[in-house]
């Protein structure tokens, strides 16, 4: 029997004989454990009740919901269904080991991280058995020893607690061991209600519970506050202008558009004095070591208030400058720094100021992003880094399949090239965060099984992995249509990037033909309509599972958005499709984009992320 498990384990053996699931109601301990270890075996021997089918005997089931299969005693070895050794583990650090043979399973890590992961492969393991369950050896260890998913939860979308919980437990089912919340405003500071008061923040409450909730599946909650770019949420209101590097706005440097307020702190000790205050609230809700202080794309650094001095000394110079005083910051508060690369990385030479006593982020989120380059200049300057991929879901609508496969294995066949600490994996939401959860799902997954194994996830059936992972108790459409919505860009290749054509035509002003469209014929144009309508037709076979109602709509709403951004081409280019149909379509897809989103999400950046889509009704 072949096991399809997420991640793949590095080494797996199996024989023809079998040994009997039937009676088998102990879980033997030979060592106490801590009690979040104890809770996750218990949870596990609940679950195994559950997707057994039949294997056990009531009695046994009985015992087992009520906690009593757990045992440090030596039952008769007939009844015994798992041994767990902690004095027995390969290696150290996360590595396990677990047999079958006819004595029952057992689970060998010296380590109780790694007796987690243990059960989780076990767990995958039963859930593709019936009564009895083939004799093996596998002998695990990850490939990065930090394997994280950074969410963003600053545009637009914060997710509701269960979304989060829900999805803790995911990824805590693939091995995954950090998460980040990525934060510019939606955080309850208690003396800054103006920031974030429309946006639904979590609460110190809510960062203890995830915390906890987090601590118990072996997941580290590490906090994450951008502290120097991306401010423009605080800086857009009068009372914090005297903190911006231009308090009235800048050209930016990708739309060269005016915008009306500043997005990047002033580095100055007024700053520091906001960073101060907001570190001494934040920071001792996590137990984490690391802080992720953000400092990617100052976009208008040296525009303003810091231009005769980066005049003067240069502009990167003045950036690691106040990253180093950011750093003090960070240091006196226990925690080891870690900060987004783009700018040091601009300029390698930079490297050799940093410190060695920080994490850098070396981020991309092309297929053929630079990692081999920008992971050999890290380790040749020995500056601590992760590799940090995305899962190209934002900006995409109905996701973009072969560039998250290629940017998530790049980034990690280089990663462990040049000697990555960690392998971030991140889902981003800009421009108003309209594509739908499901659809980081590919990325989540590719991700981590490429994070713990990357040999062994260079041929992944990501269709049995959705469905082991992110669509239990579903029928399984979800995955292939999830899937095949991915590849719909193929028909009508295009040099756009980080984004596809889907999206940028949905919110396109139909003045001007985009750039990106204009070699793309209307043949590829009529293909991609055509395969979007066969999807479409086939959502609503999408059954069981409490979510099938909702991923129907998820996955109906993001295909009537990509059909309709075609439809805006097409009569662009002499179609008849009127404006008034265009009109219609577009404000039902409002409509059942507002419901969708409060399925999942808090209500707070609903309204800004529907302004994005009625600012594109308004040009019909």
């Amino acid at each position: 029997m072949t096991f399809k498990l997420f991640p793949q384990p590095k080494k797996i053996r199996t024989t023809s004989a079998h040994f009997n699931l039937t009676n088998r109601k102990y879980i033997r301990l030979l060592q106490p454990c801590s009690e979040y270890l104890t809770d996750a075996i218990r949870l596990f021997s609940n679950d195994f009740q559950k997707t057994a089918t039949g294997a056990l005997q009531k009695a046994a089931t009985s015992a087992t919901t009520t906690g009593s299969s757990l045992t440090f005693g030596n039952p008769d070895p007939s009844q015994v269904l798992l041994t767990i050794d902690p004095s027995r583990g390969p290696g150290v650090g996360e590595s396990y080991e677990l047999r079958s043979n006819q004595d029952g399973l057992l689970l060998c890590a010296k380590t109780e991280p790694g007796i987690y992961y243990g059960l989780m492969t076990l767990q995958q393991i039963l859930e593709q058995v019936h009564k009895s369950v083939p004799y093996f050896v596998i002998q695990d260890a990850p490939d990065f020893e930090h394997r994280g998913v950074m969410l963003d939860i600053s545009r637009c979308k914060v997710p509701s607690m269960q979304t989060l919980r829900q999805l803790i437990d995911q990824f805590s089912r693939m091995k995954i061991n950090q998460l980040q919340l990525y934060t510019e405003h939606t955080f309850e500071f208690v003396n800054h209600p103006l920031v974030w008061a429309n946006s639904s923040p979590l609460t110190a409450e809510e960062i203890l519970e995830l915390q906890d909730y987090c601590s118990a599946r072996f997941i580290e909650l590490v906090p994450n506050l951008n502290s120097f770019g991306h401010f423009e949420r605080w800086l857009r209101y009068p009372e914090y202008h005297h903190h911006a590097e231009c308090p009235e706005g800048f050209i930016h440097p990708l739309s060269n558009q005016q915008t009306p307020f500043g997005s990047t702190l002033k580095p100055n000790r007024t700053s520091l004095g906001l960073l101060r205050e907001l570190y001494d609230e934040y920071l001792p809700l996590f137990d984490s070591h690391y802080f992720n202080i953000g400092g990617d794309e100052p976009w208008e650094l040296g525009q303003g208030w810091s231009k005769k001095k980066c005049d003067r000394l240069g502009t990167t110079n003045v950036y690691i400058d106040f990253i180093a005083k950011i750093k003090k910051l960070v240091d006196s508060r226990g925690r080891r720094m870690m900060f987004w690369s783009d700018i040091v990385l601009k300029q390698p030479d930079s490297l050799k100021q940093l410190s060695r006593d920080l994490v850098a982020l070396n981020w991309g989120y092309e297929g053929n992003h630079p990692f081999k380059k920008e992971c050999a200049q890290m380790a040749a300057q020995k500056i601590p880094f992760y590799v940090c991929p995305g899962t190209s879901s934002w900006n995409s609508i109905i996701g973009r399949l072969s560039n998250v496969t290629e940017n998530l294995a790049n980034a990690a066949r280089n990663g462990l090239k040049f000697g990555a600490e960690g392998y971030l994996i991140t889902d981003w939401g800009d421009h108003g965060h309209h594509q739908y959860l499901p659809f980081s799902y590919p990325g989540f997954l590719i991700g981590a099984c490429h994070g713990w194994n990357n040999r062994g996830s260079r041929h992944l059936d990501i269709e049995t992995g959705l469905n082991s992972i992110f669509f239990r108790g579903t029928n399984g459409v979800a995955a292939e249509l999830l899937l095949e919505l991915g590849r719909v860009l193929q028909l009508a290749p295009s040099k756009i990037r980080n984004a596809t054509i889907f999206n940028r035509l949905l919110f396109w002003k139909m003045e001007h033909e985009p750039s990106v469209t204009r070699s793309i014929p209307d043949r590829q144009l009529d293909q991609c309509e055509s395969a979007l309508a066969d999807i479409r037709s086939r959502v609503a076979s999408i059954q069981s599972g409490l979510d099938a109602q909702l991923l129907r709509g998820e996955l109906s709403n993001a295909i009537d958005m990509a059909t309709h951004g075609i439809h805006r081409l097409q009569r662009f280019r002499g179609a008849q499709i009127s404006r008034k149909y265009l009109r219609r379509n577009l404000t039902d897809i409002i409509r059942r984009h507002e419901d969708l989103w409060l399925a999942r999400n808090r209500p707070g950046g609903l309204a800004e992320s529907s302004a994005y889509l009625y600012s594109s009704l308004e040009t019909l």
